[in-house]
This record gives C-alpha cells, structure tokens and sequence, in this order.
C-alpha cells in the first residue's frame, strides 16, 4: 500500500471519472451545508417584551407606558418585566395620561422616568415577539426567554452534543464497515429529523429531534472529505479537499439565510432542510466505495474492479496486474491491526500528532460558532449579515486552496490564523465607535478563521493514515463539535462584558498557531496507508524549518519509503 498512488497513477490525475467523482461528492455536502445555520434561525431570539391582555381596556399610549425602559448604551424597553397591571389601569381610569405625569415629575425635579416608581412584575400574560424579521421561532412559539432563557444555549448544546457523537460512532464505522453506507446513511438522518422536528409539539420533543439532526450533520461531511481524498490522487485531491468541497459546503451554508428570508415559519423552514437530502437520493449510483478502504481490508477483487472501471471511463488501459501480490498479502494484513479510536493514542507519535489536533479543531470550532452565534449582538438585518458571514467562506477557500498547491501546511495555516486573530482582536477598539469597520474586521476574521480551518481538514488528512484516517478525522471532528458545543455560551459571557466573546475567540486562535508549529510538514508528501508510515512528530520546528533539515534529524527514525518527496505537482 505504500506505493497506492504510483500503482493507480496509469488513471491520470483528472480524467471522467475523476471529474464525476468531483461533482456527485460535492453535491452530497450540500444537505450538511445547507443544514449547520439551522441552528441559528430555528432559535433566532427576537426583540419582546410583556403582553398587555386586550381585556385591560388601556388605550395605546398607556399599553406603550407599561413597559419600563431600561438604559444600557440606547434606550430600551424592558423584556421581562412591565408595571404592575392594576395600578396601570387605575391611573388610567383616574384620567391621568403618561405625558402628563413625566411633565409633572420634571416640574417638581424628581426622576423624568414615567411611572418610574411604580411596583413591576413578571410578564404574567406572555409575550409580545417583533416579527420584523420572524413569523415564528423556536424561542418564540415555546416561548425560551426570561425565566426560560436557559434552554436557548441548552439547546444549541444538545444539536452540537449530536454531532459530537456522529463524529464518535460514525468514523469508526465507516473505518470497519466502509465509506459509502456512512455517507448516505448521515444524508439519510438529515432528511428524516429535519422533517420529524417540524412537528415538534414541545421543547423537551424538539431537543431530541434535535440532537437526532446533528447526528448526520458533521458525519456527512467528514466521510465525504475521507471518500474523495482516498479516491483523488495528486493535483484532483488537493482542489476536492482545499477548493471543490470547501465551496460547495459554503455555497450551500449561503442557501439557508436566504431560505430563512423567504420562509420566515421555523416549522415550515425545517421541512424544507429535508429537500437537499432528499434531492442526494440518486448519488447512490454514482459514489464508488473508497479503492484504499477495500485495499486496506484485503479486498484486493473489488479494489481492482473499481479501478479498472475508472479506466474505461478515462479511457486508459490498465495494467495487467495493478497491484503486486506481496503488496496485496501486507495490504490484507492490515485487517488485523485494530482501527478503534484507542489506536490514535497507541504510539508516542500518533499520541502527539492526535492530542495537538484535537486541541487546534477544538479552539477553530469555537472560533468559527462563536464568531456566528456573536453576529446577533451587531446591529444590522440578521439575513444580510449572515449571507455575508457565509459569502466570505468562498474567498477564504479559495485562499486556502491556492496556499495547499504551492506553500507549506503549518505556514500557510499560521499566516491565516495570525490575521484572523488579530482581527478579532481589534474589534475590542471599533465595537461602538466604528459598526461599519467593526463589521468588516468581523468579516476579515473570519476570512482568516476559515482560510485556516480550510488547510485544517487537508493537514490532518495528510498526517494520518488510511487504516485510521477516517476514525482519526471523526475524533477531530468530535472535538471541534465540542468547542461548537461550548460557542452559544460565549454570549452569556457578553452579559459581564459585551467585548469577551472576541477576545475569546482571538485569543483561542493564537493557541492554535502555537500547537501548529509543533507538528510535521506534509507539503508534498505521498498519504500514509500504515501507522508505521506516519511521519515523526518533531516536539519542535520553526514553521520556516526545510523539509531537507527535518529528514536528517529524523533519518534513523524513518523508513526510506517516507523520505521519498511525490514527485506530483499538489
């Protein structure tokens, strides 16, 4: 297996089927694309406040006045708390007006706040939700607020909590059952729970549904970054995994703020999640089974009928014998070696490699959430500044991808993740004074934040090897779930101090820059197929370090196999 893509290489790099392999795994990240903001605009908070009963008999001016206006930065009505009702009607019965009473109390120099000094209570009656931008929400049809604001983060956590364990069951599985069924059966989950939580009859129902939804989500995107670089070879993987997948992803995320825009009921939002899925129901036909995950389970028959397949769809012919017997008998013997998520903590190197890993996707993904879930405190239409958040992923993607052709893994992600990071922390001087700069230092962030998780997805595919490449990105994934898990709660925190969330967020990607430089180069480098053929994790090395220095230092370290530079152009 150590020579795979020299064996496959009579295919050529970017033939039909490569093409065809492109476009169908491209099209099958649209259902989780197009599903990850849900979260965002299923429990979109609207502005409220208190409801005042018809049945009071006040007139508009007094309904107005019964909301006590707090003042924090700008003038705003109270959300959970009104004066109390009776003591409202009896002024108004008395024939007193609000006007008249705030010009009263200027007269005499107390307090201009009408009815300022009247007893408040709870909002006994319900509550009044803007539609301005929402028909209806979760939030507003459960009505999560107030009292009951708790469960807004709960819920966004339970939703991340399912992918976190997607990403556990999934990678495994798709490691010892293969990649294809995983794939269609997190497209699957997707479609169903979408529609099933459109009929949700309560909050305690809809977390499950919930949880249920962001079971598939991450899973369906992962195994189909695994499927099409093991399938890719050279130049073609490297434009799937930096560019191709990237933008599809993004073009599909960019969807849903706009679906929002027209569809502005959550329950009738949701069915339409369902139709992506469903619409990926064909792509069964046209999705082989990874070629390296037959070969790395001894099933060296159906590897090579796939090959020879791509063959005639490229037009080539095919070696009489694709791959030599010995090559084929180590091959089958991988079958014994475990694939279980134990084995990424086996050895002192994959230890490494995987602990820095899963700390660097833990700190992106609270970057990347945090970053969206904090666009609700900036002042602006919800659906525009969204579209925008998810428009500026098509940039960064396609600077991530023109960094993976020509430069280093770890300098390209450092120089992203250093802009990003500076970025957000410059938001702390402009958040008040500047909107329109705050907004594009937003935007530049997360330009940086993603340019850099980009070259993420492709790095650690690159590191780790095909017996454990998908259960190794899962782990990674489940971690970055985590860090999404910890994001809805960053909001909480701009309740001490509005400018934390971005410092937060600044400050966890510097930590990321500095566990990047402690890993190895794999700048065009052939994939390991075997554990054994991971390269040796350095405990330190300038990102500017040359690779010809790194090989001398670990030389008796390394088989001569890894020492080999692919002579692809990536």
């Amino acid at each position: 297996m150590q020579n795979y893509e020299e064996s496959v290489s009579f295919l050529t790099s970017w033939g039909p089927f490569q093409r065809k392999i492109f476009v169908v795994l491209c099209l099958a990240c649209v259902p989780c694309g197009y599903n990850i903001l849900s979260v965002i605009f299923l429990l979109a908070s609207p502005p409220h406040h208190c409801d005042i009963p018809a049945h009071s008999n006040l007139s508009q001016e007094w309904i107005h006045a019964s909301i006590p206006v707090k003042v924090s930065g700008q003038l705003t009505r109270s959300s959970c708390s009104r004066y109390e009702l009776d003591l409202v009607r009896n002024l108004s019965t008395m024939g007193a007006s609000p006007n008249w009473m705030q010009n009263q109390s200027v007269q005499q120099g107390s307090r201009p706040e009408v009815l300022s000094n009247l007893r408040q209570e709870g909002c006994k009656d319900g509550w009044t939700y803007s539609t301005e931008y929402f028909q209806s929400t979760v939030v507003t049809e459960f009505d999560l607020v107030c009292s009951e604001q708790w469960k807004q983060p709960l819920t966004s956590l339970v939703y991340f909590l399912g992918g976190l364990s997607g990403c556990f069951v999934s990678g495994q599985i798709s490691d010892r059952f293969g990649r294809k069924p995983v794939l269609f059966g997190s497209i699957a989950i997707l479609s169903i729970f979408s529609s099933a939580v459109a009929f949700a009859p309560s909050w305690p129902v809809f977390t499950v549904l919930f949880f249920m939804l962001g079971l598939g989500q991450i899973a369906c995107y992962i195994v189909a970054f695994v499927l099409g670089s093991e399938i890719l070879v050279g130049s073609s993987r490297v434009i799937f995994c930096s560019l191709g997948q990237p933008f599809a992803y993004a073009f599909s995320m960019m969807l849903l703020p706009g679906t929002a825009y027209l569809v502005r009921s959550w329950r009738h939002l949701s069915l339409t999640m369902a139709l992506p899925g469903l619409a990926c129901i064909p792509l069964w036909w046209l999705v082989p089974e990874s070629p390296r995950w037959l070969l790395s389970h001894g099933r060296l028959p159906e590897a090579e009928l796939l090959l020879r397949s791509a063959a005639l769809e490229n037009q080539v012919e095919a070696p009489t014998v694709i791959f030599l017997p010995p090559k084929a008998e180590r091959a089958g013997s991988q079958k014994a070696e475990s694939v279980s998520f134990l084995d990424l903590l086996k050895t002192a190197n994959i230890r490494r490699v995987t602990m820095k890993l899963w700390l660097i996707w833990f700190s992106m993904s609270v970057c990347y959430f945090g970053l969206s879930f904090s666009m609700s405190t900036l002042y602006g239409n919800p659906f525009l500044n969204y579209f925008l958040l998810t428009a500026v992923e098509l940039p960064a993607f396609f600077a991530s991808w023109l960094a993976a052709r020509s430069f280093p893994r770890r300098l390209s992600f450092i120089s992203f993740s250093l802009l990003g990071a500076l970025a957000l922390l410059f938001i702390q001087v402009t958040m008040h004074s500047h909107p329109d700069l705050t907004m594009f230092l937003v935007l530049l962030g997360k330009f940086g934040v993603l340019a850099g998780n980009g070259l993420v997805y492709t790095y650690t595919g690159e590191l780790f090897p095909t017996v454990i490449r998908n259960t190794a990105m899962s782990s990674c994934a489940m971690f970055s779930r985590v860090g999404s898990s910890v994001s809805p709660y960053l909001l909480e925190m701009a309740e001490f101090n509005e400018l934390l969330p971005w410092i937060i967020v600044g400050v966890l990607s510097l930590l990321s820059i500095f566990l990047c430089i402690f890993l190895p180069e794999t700048f065009r480098q052939p994939l390991p197929d075997t554990i054994e053929q991971m390269p040796v994790t350095q405990w330190f090395a300038w990102p500017w370090a040359s690779k010809a220095a790194l090989k001398r230092k670990f030389t008796k370290k390394q088989s001569t196999s890894l020492e080999l530079i692919c002579t692809t152009r990536l």
